[in-house]
């Protein structure tokens, strides 16, 4: 029971503060009158009656002017703790602050009072107040003793906005229990690399992953490493990243999948780009929208796997609001000789319409009749590239071409039909 906590960290004060105080200033006594109403204060709180806690509080607090400075700082201490309990932030703070105002109290109340300030205020938001209470407890701690200060400074300099002061407190800290060969705190790690990232130390930042991956292992840390080693440059290490952390299973969201296609499509590796887009489509981690078809459709073209890519410009087509990807199909198809399929793929590009270059269509379809030795139909359309300017030069070179095989076709077929009659 929270307390019941308070209770015995006051207790442990009353015992303590006699001896601590000696060691460092003259400190007056608790009297037992005073120490009585306090303890009374703290076993109704412990059995829930909070009110009648604080009333006994106020019942001492009416006898201030009588009391000697230790047992106003007591006083003070358990209100704050009552207030405390009670969740009543502001107040504990209050009470706290006019523990440390006392005069004459013993050592290791202040320090604790300071210290508790600190991480009060920094709970509230008082980031300032919060590294005044630590500058004031550093005074009074030997130099051995301060490491445990060092974190809370660091995040109130951090929420200050002070990243270069921020930097040397929670690296000490972290080096303090490196030296151990102890692992660092997950947070402590955390603050370090918030602060090199608002330092824009990118090679820093890239550091301190390393060690949470080594440490923590989370899929978060693998992907941002990963990240940062794309910002540096290092596309090698940032590849390696991302497909051992796919392998682990670590890569679920739609963004990290992507993300490793867009890398492997980036260093040459279009077959696993393909890959990983077809299973991210298939299970869907990502949206069957327009863009990722795209993406996948790339990805198999250059891989070169001709029905994975027609596949991928066909769905992409569907939610595509021009002929743009069945015209890409239609090239795709005739480079790998399927003209029948060029031509169907062709002619819906153009029937859709919306397309940059409607006269490469017109060459596809009369290569693609051509290559079936349909003659007219192939001049017919070279002779409708020609109309478009951008098409308007190979177009005339294929119909000398296609005019050319007519031509021979055609005396060909003479002369066959010139055998068969003298025979």
């Amino acid at each position: 029971m929270r307390y019941l906590l308070i209770g015995v960290a006051v207790l442990s004060i009353f015992m303590s503060s006699p001896t601590v105080g000696a060691e460092r200033k003259k400190t007056p006594a608790l009297r037992e009158q005073v120490y009585s109403q306090l303890a009374r204060a703290q076993q109704l709180a412990d059995d829930g009656d909070v009110k009648a806690g604080l009333d006994v509080l106020a019942n001492v607090e009416g006898k201030l002017s009588s009391m000697n400075s230790y047992e106003r700082a007591m006083l003070w201490n358990f209100y704050a703790y009552m207030f405390y309990g009670q969740d009543n932030i502001a107040k504990a703070i209050e009470y706290f602050a006019k523990v440390v105002d006392e005069e004459a109290i013993p050592e290791a109340l202040e320090q604790n009072t300071l210290f508790s300030l600190a991480q009060l205020s920094l709970g509230q938001g008082e980031f300032e107040q919060a590294i005044v209470f630590l500058t004031r407890w550093e005074q009074l701690t030997p130099a051995d003793q301060q490491q445990k200060a060092w974190v809370l400074k660091a995040q109130a300099l951090y929420q200050k906005g002070d990243y270069q002061a921020a930097l040397p407190s929670i690296s000490k800290a972290i080096d303090a229990v490196a030296a151990q060969q102890k692992i660092p705190e997950e947070n402590w790690l955390v603050l370090q690399r918030a602060i090199y990232f608002e330092l824009g130390q990118t090679a820093k930042v890239a550091n301190v992953l390393e060690d949470m991956v080594r440490y923590y292992n989370k899929p978060e840390y693998w992907v941002q490493l990963a990240s940062v080693y794309g910002q540096l440059g290092q596309e090698n290490k940032q590849l390696a990243m991302l497909e051992t952390a796919f392998q682990q299973g670590f890569l679920t969201k739609g963004q990290d999948l992507l993300n490793l296609a867009q890398t492997y499509f980036f260093n040459d590796l279009p077959y696993k780009a393909g890959q990983v887009m077809e299973k991210a489509l298939t299970t869907k981690a990502v949206e069957s929208n327009l863009r990722n078809y795209k993406l996948l459709a790339q990805a198999w073209v250059a891989a070169r796997e001709t029905d994975k890519a027609n596949l991928a410009l066909q769905q992409a087509s569907a939610l595509s609001n021009d002929g743009e990807f069945d015209a890409q199909r239609a090239t795709l198809l005739l480079n790998a000789e399927r003209n029948q399929e060029a031509l169907v793929a062709a002619k819906a590009a153009l029937d859709k319409g919306g397309l940059k270059q409607p006269g490469a269509m017109y060459l596809v379809i009369g290569m693609a009749e051509l290559n079936l030795e349909n003659f007219n139909a192939a001049l017919q359309a070279f002779a409708n590239a020609k109309s478009y300017e951008d098409a308007k030069q190979s177009a005339s070179q294929w119909e000398r071409y296609a005019k050319a095989e007519q031509e021979q076709q055609s005396r060909l077929q003479e002369l066959r039909a010139d055998m068969q009659s003298s025979s």
